[in-house]
């Protein structure tokens, strides 16, 4: 039998969505088959300070893990020491920025270590929801309509009337505001007139430099798994049939009764194939490797169809979509793991292939 590979399991972060990523590090942890594979568990707290934690894995969840004493190593190195250097290969369970937008994986790449899902390009491209729509449009993805807004456009009262003014010339409401570099819905506002939209704004500003005002449609949320490296494939869509008015933060991760999923989606066949290629299309645009959590909308009522993001480190909560849409392909969830470690690994030596010199 074949030596055992160590995983190391990245989890916390100093991201608005540490508490996503414990729930899903929790969950990945126990989904890892332990005949196959060996962990090593690192968490990072809130403040950005690196931990081995050899604590149980209950107290991630519950986020009781930091105050393990006994269980936490702190005086090692990324760089070096014996206890990374045993690491074969590490799965970031990491949400939002610090996280899915490139930085981490920029360290891991540095380290030379082979790491799971997405690398830098396409998860800082894919963490700016801007530039990724930009992309998306440029090879044919139907996207929303949209104005940009920097934190520097509403730092007065003058230049915030004139941002709204903006809004509304180019936007019918409702409107949807969005931080641009934020993922799960963190953020997120729904403007139905002036007041709200002014009041959107300076909410989505404490969350980045950077808003997206989006044309509000009225539509259905469809979600598709990518998985693959070179040759990615598309799950059958699921639908999120959300018991709030939209599919906000509390209703995707905090709330127990907060939606009802349906995989696969109630949709028609034809809209089905075109979704799935449409995922594929927007991964391979990006330069996606491992893994991607690709969400549309669907116009209730023109049926048109509109790629709104696409997420590079999705959620792994009990009620989160990516495994669920993989589990009715059928891969379950230890299998969905072991080849998010294998793509890694393949994703690695094909790199290690090529030439740095002529």
């Amino acid at each position: 039998m074949s030596e055992k590979k160590n995983v190391g399991v990245v989890f916390g972060g100093k991201s608005g969505e540490y508490d996503v990523s414990l729930l899903s590090a929790y969950n990945v942890i126990n989904g890892i088959n332990k005949e196959k594979f060996d962990i090593t568990m690192i968490g990072i707290t809130l403040e950005g300070k690196f931990y081995i934690y050899k604590g149980d894995v209950e107290k991630i969840k519950t986020n009781e893990w930091i105050n393990d004493s006994k269980n936490l190593i702190s005086d090692f190195s990324l760089f070096d020491g014996d206890i990374i250097n045993n690491v074969d290969i590490i799965f970031p369970v990491l949400h939002g920025q610090n996280g899915e937008d490139g930085r981490i994986q920029g360290l891991f790449e540095m380290m030379d270590k082979p790491y799971v899902g997405c690398e830098v390009l396409a998860s800082s491209v894919c963490m700016d929801k801007d530039i990724a729509k930009r992309i998306f449009r440029s090879v044919g993805i139907p996207v929303v309509d949209d104005v940009l807004v920097f934190n520097t456009d509403i730092e007065t009262d003058k230049l915030l009337e004139a941002t709204l003014d903006r809004c509304e010339e180019n936007l019918p409401y409702p409107m949807f505001v969005k931080p641009v570099n934020m993922g799960s819905s963190v953020g997120i506002s729904k403007a139905k007139d002036r007041d709200s939209l002014k009041e959107a704004l300076l909410k989505a500003v404490k969350f980045d430099t950077k808003i997206l005002v989006e044309k509000g449609i009225n539509a259905r949320e469809i979600e598709v798994a990518v998985l693959g490296n070179s040759h990615p494939e598309a799950s059958y869509p699921g639908e999120i049939v959300s018991c709030k008015e939209f599919y906000d933060y509390e209703a995707k991760y905090l709330s127990g009764d907060g939606s009802r999923i349906d995989i696969p989606a109630k949709i028609d066949d034809k809209i089905i194939e075109k979704i799935r290629t449409y995922a594929v299309k927007a991964f391979k645009a990006v330069g996606g490797s491992g893994l991607s959590r690709v969400d549309f909308f669907l116009d209730k009522d023109s049926k048109d169809i509109y790629l709104n993001e696409a997420n590079t480190l999705p959620g792994f909560t009990n009620i989160s979509m990516y495994a669920k849409m993989w589990d009715y392909m059928g891969i379950g969830y230890s299998d969905l793991i072991e080849k998010l470690i294998d793509l890694g690994f393949e994703r690695y030596e094909i790199k290690h292939r090529l030439t740095i010199k002529e």
